[in-house]
């Protein structure tokens, strides 16, 4: 049997957005609210994001590097995230993900992070109770560069 995954549509992400602007400071408004758009409807597509991780990381990484807003990208994609891992029953790792993906938000913005180390971590994240030495020895080699 195959689990639903429940989506949000750009309406909440804009609400969140704001709320974060509201509450953290920053700049209001929207840079390119289509590929937030895009983004949102294009992770549903099963065929290019056949799991939960990798519709996760897809996520993450399109309001992190797409900028459709005018401030708090690295912000809203952490807490976009949390947002998808809550509204799916990952309540138990929403905290870990908070905490562990605060600076690779960052270094996913700077380009030190790339797509498949973002979906490693997030998988790691999500399955494992911590970062295995491997991953985190790609972590450094990738923020060290």
């Amino acid at each position: 049997m195959e689990l639903q995954i429940f989506y949000f549509d750009t309406k909440h992400a804009i609400l969140v957005h704001d709320w974060i602007i509201e509450n953290s400071g920053g700049l209001h408004g929207y840079r390119e609210i289509g590929l937030l758009d895009s983004a949102l409807e294009h992770m549903q597509n099963d065929m290019y994001y056949p799991s939960f991780e990798e519709k996760l990381k897809h996520l993450v990484y399109a309001v992190n590097k797409f900028h459709p807003f005018m401030d708090g990208n690295k912000r809203s994609s952490l807490t976009l995230g949390a947002y998808f891992l809550e509204l799916n029953g990952y309540n138990y790792c929403v905290k870990k993900f908070v905490q562990e993906m605060e600076n690779i938000v960052v270094w996913l913005a700077e380009g030190k992070i790339k797509d498949d180390l973002l979906f490693d971590i997030i998988k790691s994240i999500i399955e494992e109770d911590e970062y295995s030495e491997e991953l985190k020895f790609r972590i450094y080699e990738a923020i060290s560069e």
